[in-house]
């Protein structure tokens, strides 16, 4: 019996396959490439090139494989891209998704845990937000994401789906043996693109918007290291598996750093100057996000291994300095 990974080329996909293989998982993995890395895979997972919108394709999988759960990474998840383009958000996400639910019903697979994100919540009322808070998404991302999470539930009332949804906050770091790590064109997460000043691929970083109402004017955000959130996700699976009703949680340190603190623990651990200017505002980009993640401790019995900022960082300079330009592509 194996776990689909679906989007496991991709970046937190694939550090969870590292950790279910780890955990002595067979794993299988699914994924079209558009994002993800072939040179990501882990070598003892099978993997399968194709989209989940291809209904073709999901079935022959379920088909050859004997899968007793599904883990959904395979997203686009650009905020500032689904604000221009939301039509290829609502085709990718979710009409992939519904693809996916009609071919596990068929094939009686009645588990799976998603990859679900804080930009469901939009500007929070407080913080930090719990899982029972509104979710009023600020863009099109987090409003799809919104809506998948809406597509398992009523799948599951009619079908007997059971699903957990995982909002986690700003993933980032990379695998401690330096193997994997972020790597996206473009790159839009924030301790990557400043990680690109002492790497020689751009002259500065760029600090959207410093009037904010925090303490330093500049966006806070709850960082959680990939492994952290891939471990949740082998925890997720289990509770499934022991029964577990369908649930929501919340992925996060609790803590939240301001863009000021995150530049100038980079400096620290860098050794590097790395020059920052403003710049306006991106539309959709709340004030402060910061997790509450009591419910996942008490109830999945998670526990963040990798919560300092600082050694975050230095496991993202580990792979960074060793992959300037991310995965080299096979020619």
């Amino acid at each position: 019996m194996a776990i689909l990974v679906l989007g496991g080329a991709g970046y937190i996909g694939s550090h969870t396959v590292y950790e279910l293989i780890d955990a002595g998982k067979d794993v299988v993995i699914a994924d079209n490439l558009e994002t993800g890395h072939v040179e990501a895979v882990h070598p003892k997972a099978v993997f399968y090139e194709g989209d989940i919108r291809d209904r073709a394709f999901v079935d022959s999988v379920f088909d050859r494989e004997t899968i007793e759960g599904v883990i959904h990474f395979a997203a686009n998840s650009l905020v500032g891209e689904s604000m221009t383009d939301p039509l290829k958000y609502y085709d990718n996400n979710l009409c992939g998704t519904k693809v996916l639910l009609e071919s596990m019903v068929a094939h009686g697979i009645d588990k799976i845990v998603f990859s679900s994100t804080a930009a469901t919540y939009g500007e929070p009322e407080r913080v930090p937000i719990l899982e029972t808070d509104p979710t009023e998404p600020t863009n099109c991302y987090g409003e799809t994401k919104l809506s998948m999470e809406k597509m398992f539930k009523w799948t599951g009332r009619a079908h007997g789906l059971r699903f957990v949804s995982l909002r986690y906050f700003n993933a980032c770091g990379a695998h401690v043996s330096g193997k994997i790590g972020e790597a996206h064109s473009p790159e839009s997460h924030l301790i990557p693109l400043i990680l690109q000043v002492p790497g020689g691929q751009r002259e500065h970083i760029s600090i959207f918007g410093d009037d904010y109402d925090t303490k330093d004017g500049t966006c806070v955000r709850d960082y959680i290291h990939v492994t952290d959130l891939a471990q949740a996700h082998i925890l997720a699976m289990d509770y499934l598996m022991q029964g577990g009703e369908s649930s929501i949680f919340n992925l996060g340190n609790g803590v939240g750093f301001t863009v000021k603190e995150v530049i100038d623990t980079a400096r620290v651990v860098t050794g590097h100057p790395i020059p920052a200017e403003v710049a306006p505002r991106r539309d959709g980009d709340p004030a402060q996000l910061i997790a509450s993640s009591e419910k996942a401790k008490n109830i999945l019995g998670w526990k963040p291994k990798h919560a300092d900022l600082k050694h975050i960082i230095e496991t993202a300079w580990n792979w960074h300095k060793t992959h300037p330009k991310g995965f080299v592509k096979e020619k």
